[in-house]
């Protein structure tokens, strides 16, 4: 499937876990619930790295317990983390960073779609993000990305919820496919299972 296929999702359950543990996907969080009352006010460059509520929407109260919530599931079911990435937005961070999986990078190549104009405009955001999801982690590990549901909205086939992963899988010939998606509740269901 290329990455401007349909979405269809392949594996679930104990096949998607297994998978995983194998290594080899690209899992794309979108960032935890945030405080919809909250806006973003971007003005200049930089902006949208502020922690400040009165300037930027921030991570909600429990959307920091279902980052972390969703970390300590993905570490309980020993699946190898290699390299995380996340926006440079402060939410996309902070939820990268409570998933307690590794050092955090920020990268623009998943900046929020918003501010695209300054980083080469809406086509390129969208052009880097495939590159990286087509891109494969290093071998037997699993590439942490977390974005923005508009950047996996245009730049893929799926539109995940807030903490939900899109996990996908690099073709080798520069593309790749959907293979499942977990919301934070099916991760806990994992754990139990």
């Amino acid at each position: 499937m290329a990455a401007d296929a349909t979405a269809q999702s392949s594996l679930s359950g104990p096949e998607l876990l297994a998978a995983l543990r194998d290594g080899g996907y690209n899992l794309y969080f979108r960032h935890a619930a945030t405080d919809w009352s909250q806006h973003d006010r971007v003005r200049q460059d930089g902006d949208w790295t502020s922690c400040d509520g009165t300037r930027m929407r921030q991570l909600s109260d429990s959307g920091r317990e279902t980052a972390r919530a969703v970390g300590a599931a993905i570490q309980a079911l020993k699946i190898p983390v290699g390299e995380v990435l996340a926006s440079p937005y402060c939410r996309t961070l902070e939820t990268a960073q409570l998933m307690g999986l590794g050092t955090v990078q920020p990268t623009t190549q998943v900046i929020n779609l918003r501010v695209a104009d300054r980083f080469g405009g809406t086509q390129a955001v969208i052009a880097s993000a495939r590159r990286l999801l087509a891109t494969a982690p290093a071998g037997g590990m699993n590439r942490v990305i977390v974005a923005h549901g508009n950047v996996a909205r245009d730049a893929t086939p799926v539109y995940p919820d807030e903490a939900e992963a899109a996990i996908f899988r690099p073709d080798g010939q520069g593309g790749f496919e959907v293979v499942g998606r977990l919301t934070p509740a099916q991760w806990s269901a994992l754990v139990g299972g």
